[in-house]
């Protein structure tokens, strides 16, 4: 089964673009995410986010197996153009262009139906992490009004014990010394 992913109007050009995706055309998703993690170049970070956005589509859309896929294609297209001048000589003007890109990646699975999740799975475990996450809001909610109700007392007396500590530290001078040696007096006249 196929899985598209697109990014649309990528502010680099798209000759540049190509360099970084005809390296990682029909390598494994996980070691083009490898690759990309590696790469020193300025779109290697855009590409890797939308690899990652197509390989979270494949497994949470339709059951897939992220280690059974692979990057079957990379579609580089030319998107809008800015247009901005640059000042010359005698006053004319240069007219730059500012190219973007239109990025289409597809993956595929190496082995057909390999560890494929059904519908009813799928479901269930979105059902179970809906479940987890109302019962954490509830406990986060339940937490913040005991908070509310009694232990803001118990955080002020804590406040004023460590405020009185330590004006009593500097009565006794015990940071005079480093006072002395950061505002040292001028000598002599």
């Amino acid at each position: 089964m196929k899985v598209i992913a697109s990014l649309n109007n990528l502010r680099t050009s798209p000759r540049k673009v190509r360099l970084v995706t005809n390296s990682i055309v029909g390598m494994n998703a996980s070691a083009a995410l490898v690759q990309l993690h590696h790469l020193v170049k300025k779109t290697s970070e855009p590409l890797e986010k939308l690899l990652n956005s197509a390989l979270s589509n494949a497994e949470n859309n339709f059951g897939l197996d992220k280690e059974n896929m692979f990057v079957s294609s990379i579609l580089v297209g030319e998107g809008a153009k800015l247009k901005r001048w640059l000042p010359r000589a005698q006053g004319r003007a240069t007219l730059l262009l500012k190219r973007t890109s239109h990025i289409k990646l597809e993956l595929e699975e190496r082995i057909e139906g390999k560890n494929k999740k059904t519908k009813a799975e799928l479901d269930k475990q979105k059902a179970e992490n809906e479940a987890a996450r109302t019962k954490a809001m509830k406990e986060a909610v339940a937490e913040m009004e005991k908070a509310e109700a009694g232990e803001e007392v118990v955080q002020e007396k804590t406040v004023a014990k460590k405020t009185t500590a330590s004006k009593e530290t500097i009565k006794k001078g015990q940071d005079s010394g480093f006072l002395k040696k950061v505002f040292q007096r001028k000598s002599g006249a």
